[in-house]
Parts: structure tokens; sequence; C-alpha cells
């Protein structure tokens, strides 16, 4: 709860009802001093005067009145046997209302003002009371929660963050550049191999003879043939029924997948030729660039995407604005993040994975070249088939990786008796 917010709200409050309250105070009668007989006084200063009204002719008034109790003993009224008959002194008498003309007094005139203003002083001295309690208390409370501001810690972690997603991006593009060359090259293998493979070889095709005979003379005679109908040709143009055409299908995916699986890209089987040289151009990247590339694209993407949710939780330590509108549970969250963010920061520099995401980041940046040498390009493949192969069955998933020990041909063989045992099976 914003506690001292109030209490300052509460004091301006004050303050400003002090400020109100003497702009309304009511304006001191206005007075006319005049001259007053004395004809009988008390020694309290307790007075029988009478006096002329200043406001009207010929008009004599007699009252009593508080005299100066202090002024001169010949001005005061005589003693009970004396010979002097009366006493002087001066007073007020209203100069406007409906008792103008009535004695009145500088007291009397203000008291009304003076009561108001003595209320404002009250109130404005409280209201910079609580204000003062709430300024110091407030900065008292933003001082302990300015304590977790670190934009240093924050500004390391960012840069950190950036270096990890930079090169988990670049090995990244570097795995896509080999994945874009290879799959035409394994797409073709794979339609040649399934172009091979009869369709009788289909599981629920094959139990029924006169089905397959009757596709095979329709056009449709091997696994491919049956991929590129599809459900609707075979259910439309050659009788079957929906669900034996969704099997059928079914079973010539199946046979495909298996069959890229095991289809191997054999590199240099039939010659250099351009695709394949595009291929080699793009593994040749992270060959050279080796498994500590590899371990620091993995780990960048890793820790790129750890510190982003570090980072987001500890984004109000930034800077102490953002830090004050933090309530006390978020701010809990923000100092755990900014802890781990130290441990993190701490480990990075113990195994200097700042350097390493940059040495990573260079050996991979290079690309493929396009422009190099097609001759320097398979004869650096010949020098080293076993890590080409290798990195292409990482990047890519194929069982390419003994492709290397094995004889020249394309490696199509083994590929398409297993399709084949397993589309009978």
């Amino acid at each position: 709860m914003p506690l001292f917010r109030w209490v300052l709200a509460i004091g301006l409050a004050l303050i400003t009802w002090s400020g109100f309250v003497a702009m309304t105070a009511p304006e001191p009668l206005e007075l006319e001093q005049v001259e007053l007989t004395v004809l009988e006084e008390k020694p309290d200063g307790a007075c029988e005067v009478a006096w002329a009204n200043p406001f009207e002719f010929d008009d004599e008034r007699t009252g009593s009145y508080r005299c100066d109790p202090r002024r001169s003993s010949s001005l005061k009224a005589p003693e009970p046997g004396s010979d002097d008959d009366y006493g002087w002194d001066t007073g007020w008498v209203l100069a406007e209302g409906p008792d103008k003309g009535e004695l009145s007094s500088l007291e009397e005139s203000y008291r009304a003002h003076d009561e108001q203003i003595d209320l404002s002083d009250t109130l404005i001295m409280f209201g910079l009371l609580v204000t003062f309690i709430a300024v110091v208390g407030g900065n008292i409370r933003s001082l302990s929660r300015m304590s977790g501001v670190r934009p240093g810690v924050l500004r390391r972690a960012r840069r950190l963050q950036e270096a990890a997603a930079l090169v988990a991006h670049d090995h990244r593009r570097a795995e896509e550049a080999v994945r874009t060359a290879w799959a035409p090259l394994h797409r073709e293998l794979v339609d040649g191999e399934l172009g091979r493979i009869p369709v009788t070889r289909l599981k629920g095709v094959a139990e029924k003879r006169l089905r397959a005979e009757e596709l095979e003379q329709g056009g449709v005679r091997t696994v491919r043939d049956v991929l590129d109908a599809g459900t609707w040709a075979l259910a439309h143009f050659f009788g079957m029924e929906r669900e034996a055409a969704e099997r059928t299908v079914a079973a010539a995916r199946r046979t495909a997948d298996e069959v890229g699986r095991d289809m191997t890209t054999r590199m240099g089987a039939d010659g250099p030729e351009p695709r394949t040289t595009a291929l080699l151009a793009a593994l040749r990247v992270l060959v050279d660039a080796g498994p500590q590339a590899r371990n620091a694209g993995r780990a960048g993407e890793e820790l790129a995407a750890r510190l982003e949710k570090l980072l987001i939780a500890a984004d109000p330590a930034s800077g102490v604005r953002e830090m004050l509108r933090t309530g006390p549970y978020e701010r809990e969250g923000v100092l755990t993040a900014v802890a781990q963010l130290r441990l993190v920061l701490a480990e990075a520099e113990r195994e200097g994975w700042a350097e390493q995401f940059a040495q990573a980041s260079v050996d991979l940046l290079r690309g493929p070249d396009a422009d190099a040498d097609e001759l320097a390009t398979w004869a650096e493949f010949e020098a080293r088939p076993t890590a080409y192969y290798g990195t292409l069955a990482e990047v890519t998933g194929a069982d390419d990786a003994s492709a290397a020990d094995r004889p020249g041909g394309r490696s199509a063989g083994r590929g398409r008796k297993r399709a084949a045992a397993k589309g009978q099976g």
C-alpha cells in the first residue's frame, strides 16, 4: 500500500484547507474614533460614558465602555466628593451596519477575523508536520526500495544475451544452408527409389491381387504413383473404397518415410556436379568451425532463452524510477532475478562464454563461398570425408554417417531392400 502517499495527500489537504480558511476570513468592522466623556468609572476600567454620534447631527448617546485603566489619573472620572465633574478618554464607534454610531472596540472588530486566522495557522502547522513526516518516511522507504537497482548487472546480462542469441542465429543459418542444399538431392534419391518399389509390395494392396492389377492397369504401378494419385483419385478413378484408399496412401507414406530415413546421399558417386558442390560448400563452414562452434551454437540458444526470461523479470532493476514503481511483492521477484543473473554472469566469466560465442560467430559468419574453386571444395571433402558425412548426418538426421566407409556408387540399394521388406510386412 502507498502509505506515505496518503500521508502526503493528507498534509497537502490540510495546507490547502488552511489557505482557504485564511482567504475566507471576514474583514474587520470599520470603526471611527470619538472622544468620550467619562461620567462614572470603576477601578477595573468599567465606565459609563457619553459621546456624540459623528454620523448624526445633535445625537448625544450614553453607554457602558471599557476605559483604559492605565491612562493618567487626571483623565479619569472624579471620585465622589471631588470638585471635578467628568473624566476623558477616547473610544471607537461602528462606522457601518445597522448599529452605526454605537460603541465598539478594536478587539470586537477583529474577533471573528482573528479566530479564523488562528484556525488557519493551526491547520497549516499540522499540515506542514504531516507533510514533513510523509516526505521523510517516503524517502526512507524509497531508499530501501532503490537498494535493488542494478543497471550494471542488467547491461552485462543483455550483452551476454545478445552474444548468445547471435551465435545461435549464425549456427542455425549455417545448418539451414546445409539442409537447403541437401533437400533436393535427397528428395531426388527418395523419389527414384519409390519409383522402383512396385505397388504390390504395399500392405493391403498385396493382399488383394485383383486390386493391385487394376491399379497397375490404370497407371499406378509404384509407391510413387500412389502418393502422386492421392486418396481422392484412388477412390474415384479406380473404384476403391474410401477407407481402403486411405489405408493404401498411408502405407505408401510410411514406406516413403522409411526410404527417406534409410536413403544415403552418396556425395561424389556420379562425379562433381553443381548441386553436390553447393552442399559440400555449405558443409565446409560447419566442418571448419568444428564441434566448438556446434556446442557454442546450442549453448547460446539455451542461454539466450534463459537470460531473456531473467531479464524480463529483472527489468525494473535497470533504473530508480522503474524500481520505485514496483510493488513489494514484485520487488522480491526482481531481486531474485537479479541474483540469478549474477550467478549466470559469474559462470559465464568463469567459463569464458563470451569469448567462445564471439569466436564461433566469426567462424560461422564466413558462410558457403559460392565463388570458391570447385576443385578446392572437392579436394577438401576428399581429405576429410568422415567429417563431412558426420556433419551432414547430424544436421539432417539422415543415415549418412557411415557413407564415407562404403564403396562408390549410389547408396540406394540398402534402402530399397529394407523398404521393400517393410512394405511386405
